[in-house]
């Protein structure tokens, strides 16, 4: 069975905006079933083109671009509340691979009816642009991140912006969150060699400020990591939910 909008978990944290009687039936008409993928899945291809748009209600994954010598390039990760798909929606095609790292319950909207969703209700369509500068925007900040800090920053910066979305989403259990991703993913990401990564998260281990292992991380002292993380004022930006 899927879940009926008007009952998404999602919906009762403060990290997602309040919706209307009329937007969570406009949304509930919008999405068409839900879709589950297992770990590994490619969700959505780089260069094809889909039917379908996706909101991620359970689970994580990955964006990545592939380069040229097949080596893979992580421009981002997945956690529930995410649209995804809108490049091929827009564009015509995805510009970027998305999977499953984790099961991944997702809700599906059809790409078809996407442009009627700007016609005839305005304030949604609004959300999806909102969502869309989100995304901008968090790259943005990623970049900035990798062009300016040194390795431990870069590992830090990465660890809390985990924690602090996961927490907002409701994952934190004594300071432990998920975290299923691999070493490499946040190398990856954060232009860092796996070596270079695995030092920096050992001596934050041994520091007493974080320990990522187990598919979980623990953060001991959040304020010090947020520090080296630079950080200190950072919160998770409310947004909307499709």
């Amino acid at each position: 069975m899927t879940t009926d909008c008007r009952n998404c978990p999602l919906r009762k944290f403060d990290l997602f905006e309040e919706m209307s009687a009329d937007e969570l039936a406009f949304t509930n008409r919008f999405k068409t079933g839900e879709f589950t993928a297992q770990p590994g899945t490619e969700i959505l291809a780089e260069g094809a083109s889909s039917t379908q748009l996706y909101t991620a209600l359970e689970g994580m994954g990955l964006r990545y671009k592939t380069l040229e010598d097949g080596r893979r390039q992580v421009v981002g990760f997945i956690l529930p509340g995410d649209f995804v798909g809108l490049q091929s929606g827009v564009m015509g095609e995805m510009q970027h691979s998305v999977e499953a790292t984790t099961r991944m319950v997702l809700c599906v909207f059809n790409r078809s009816e996407l442009w009627d969703l700007f016609k005839s209700n305005p304030r949604r369509a609004f959300d999806l642009t909102h969502l869309a500068s989100s995304e901008e925007h968090a790259l943005g900040e990623a970049l900035a991140a990798v062009g300016q800090m040194d390795g431990t920053a870069k590992v830090a910066w990465s660890l809390f912006r985990f924690y602090s979305r996961l927490s907002a989403l409701g994952m934190n259990e004594h300071d432990r969150v998920p975290l299923p991703y691999r070493q490499q993913d946040v190398a990856d990401a954060m232009g860092l060699s796996l070596v270079h990564t695995n030092k920096t998260l050992a001596k934050l281990r041994d520091a007493g400020v974080a320990t990522w292992a187990d598919d979980a991380l623990t953060v001991h002292r959040p304020k010090e990591l947020a520090a080296l993380a630079r950080s200190s004022g950072y919160k998770p930006r409310r947004r909307p939910l499709i």
